[in-house]
């Protein structure tokens, strides 16, 4: 397990899908991981094989396959129990304290404080992290140095 910082994001395979077809808080949040290079998204192999089911639903097998291919590139892979729900499991052993979801049930009070039992991690809709997430006060948190803004392109 990697310990647990507030610049690991785990974005469940819903928000995934909808970062890719919807211009709306899912890339916006998912933007901020994308424009910061010292912001990590966090994500098992199940997790993706569930978005990428989501996204050949919606898409075709061919979006799907250009999708992951990229997401490879911008994730940190963290392995988990087969059985474990993918999105908590990756925050679990990847450390991530930032989940990213559009399931009600995940949000509630109960739900968070048995999540917070066993992994130190906030479970929030994009909506929320994309308005809350902070850049400038955060980089002093997990760097040395002056945040000198977003060092890349979140469209590249």
């Amino acid at each position: 397990m990697t310990d647990a910082s507030p610049a690991r994001v785990v974005a469940d395979a819903d928000v995934l899908a909808a970062d890719l077809f919807v211009d709306g808080d899912a890339r916006a949040a998912l933007d901020h991981v994308r424009a910061h290079s010292w912001v990590t998204l966090v994500a098992s192999d199940p997790l993706l094989d569930d978005a990428q089911t989501v996204i050949t639903d919606l898409g075709d097998a061919d979006l799907a396959a250009d999708w992951r291919e990229r997401i490879e590139a911008l994730r940190e892979r963290v392995d988990h129990p087969e059985g474990d729900r993918p999105a908590l499991a990756s925050a679990l052993y990847g450390g991530a304290m930032h989940v990213l979801t559009f399931d009600d049930d995940l949000q509630t009070a109960a739900a968070g404080a048995a999540i917070r039992d066993r992994v130190e991690t906030s479970v929030k809709d994009p909506t929320a992290f994309a308005a809350l997430f902070d850049p400038e006060s955060l980089y002093g948190v997990v760097a040395d140095g002056e945040y000198s803004g977003p060092d890349r392109d979140p469209r590249a």
